[in-house]
């Protein structure tokens, strides 16, 4: 009987859990750091990717020059690359 219980308590602390692949930023945040990033511009595409065990967002810029640039933006910090 208290194996069940040490079971079920198992199987719901995994169920409430946080997912592996959870971003700490929002997509529309990615998008504001992205367009920061580049000076403006028009976002084309935003994908969430995993690059080295990390959550990353790719977002691909249209800027006011007319140049596409893929900014990536750190799913967890924020950062922009």
């Amino acid at each position: 009987m208290r194996l069940t219980g040490l079971c079920l308590a198992l199987i719901a602390s995994l169920l409430v859990a946080e997912p592996a692949f959870a971003a700490r930023i929002s997509r529309d945040e990615a998008v504001v750091r992205a367009q920061k990033a580049t000076g403006g511009g028009r976002v084309l595409a935003i994908d969430k990717i995993e690059r080295n065990g990390q959550e990353v967002y790719r977002v691909k810029v249209l800027t006011a020059k007319g140049e596409i640039r893929v900014v990536l933006v750190d799913g967890d910090t924020g950062a922009v690359e």
